[in-house]
């Protein structure tokens, strides 16, 4: 692949996650503070990304890959999106800033395949390529973080307002990507096979379906990270809590690094032991932690995310892919992704939003009692899993 065209692939991941991370980690603070939102409505509006991300594959397959070049698609729906961003800083009703929300969520997250569509067109050799490029998303997140952190407007409309003004470059520039014609135009396809219901057989081999069944249950500690830590770090009185928590992106971006040579070291199963464990260790450093002698504590849960997300659900993507061979891989990765970020999503940002609100007093959450909730969850799905997983050939 030329170099032109992997800086400009590149500059295409780093638009796409600069303005999901815009966004996304302090709407929390956002509702909170702007909106007065409970805890449950806080966690509609972050089921709402769930709820697009169940209904993105079906969009990609059976529309886009059949009728739209990638590239001319994507311009279109960020050029959407950005009108719906700035349409969700105009109102104060909680339940119309959720419906805007949802919306928008179905716009964006088909353009997350879209984007890699273009990036695969394009390489010889994707397993080398793709992640150096895919890197560039990580930096974009990272950036994004520390520009609302120093420009202080975590809590403000501001946020909404720098993802509109990316979403609108990023969708003019769509249209100077390289060519990505409908790859499936002749392919017959239909909703289950969208979604990977092709994969469901995998679901007959024990060690998959105890994994399976754990990666859906560990996504109910993951909904609270990402429904309620901006927010709590903020009333935890952590200075510039948006920009601290790029160290948790940055520490995915060195774990996944480590991922190669300790899956073959220690196998799946301490992998995802590891990556559970974590859960834990987090969740209990957010309940004791403070911004006073116990900042550290804080800090650590932050940078455990690398270890939290790298070690359980990358390795659960290989995993995926090991068991479901070349014949079923993309219906197999498209059924974890559908069973962990969108159907478990689900369950935990509803179920976050009930602790967070069962544990506030007038406004006042008691975050040690709140962050104890996945703790205890976290502790019993790696139980299940240490008891159940016997996958001989890959641990």
């Amino acid at each position: 692949m030329k170099s032109s065209k992997s800086l400009q692939l590149s500059f295409m991941m780093f638009l796409q996650y600069f303005i999901w991370g815009a966004w996304y980690v302090s709407m929390n603070s956002y509702m909170a503070t702007q909106l007065h939102s409970s805890g449950q409505q806080i966690s509609y509006a972050y089921m709402a990304l769930a709820i697009a991300t169940m209904i993105s594959p079906v969009f990609v397959g059976m529309v886009a890959d059949k009728y739209f070049s990638a590239q001319k698609i994507m311009g279109v729906l960020h050029l959407v999106g950005a009108g719906t961003l700035l349409l969700a800083t105009t109102t104060t009703n909680n339940t119309v800033f959720i419906g805007i929300v949802l919306f928008y969520s179905l716009l964006y997250m088909p353009t997350i395949a879209l984007s890699n569509s273009v990036a695969f067109t394009q390489m010889q050799d994707p397993t080398k390529q793709f992640p150096f490029i895919r890197m560039f998303g990580t930096v974009g997140w990272i950036l994004s973080g520390i520009l609302i952190s120093n420009l202080e407007v975590e809590k403000t409309h501001f946020i909404f307002i720098i993802a509109a003004a990316a979403s609108t470059l990023l969708g003019l520039y769509s249209f100077t990507l390289p060519n990505t014609p409908p790859p499936a135009k002749d392919t017959a396809m239909t909703a289950s096979r969208a979604l990977g219901a092709d994969a469901l057989v995998l679901l007959k081999d024990r060690s998959y379906t105890v994994f399976f069944i754990a990666a859906v249950l560990i996504c109910i500690p993951l909904s609270f990270y990402y429904g309620f830590a901006n927010l709590f770090l903020n009333e935890a009185g952590m200075e510039n809590a948006a920009g601290k928590m790029i160290y948790g992106q940055i520490s995915e971006g060195v774990f996944i690094l480590a991922i190669p040579l300790l899956l073959n070291r220690i196998g799946v199963k301490k992998m995802l032991i590891l990556g559970m464990g974590a859960w834990i260790i987090r969740y209990i450093f957010f309940a004791y932690g403070d911004s006073g002698a116990n900042l550290w504590m804080l800090y650590t849960g932050i940078i455990l995310h690398g270890i939290c997300y790298d070690f359980f659900f990358v390795t659960g993507y290989l995993y995926t892919e090991k068991k479901a061979g070349e014949k079923i891989k993309s219906a197999a990765q498209g059924l974890f992704t559908f069973a962990t970020y969108g159907l478990g999503m689900v369950i935990g940002t509803l179920f976050s939003g009930m602790v967070a609100d069962y544990y506030a007093d007038n406004g006042v959450r008691n975050w040690s009692s709140i962050w104890m909730v996945p703790v205890y969850i976290a502790a019993m799905v790696l139980l299940y899993f240490i008891l159940a997983f016997r996958d001989r050939k890959t641990n």
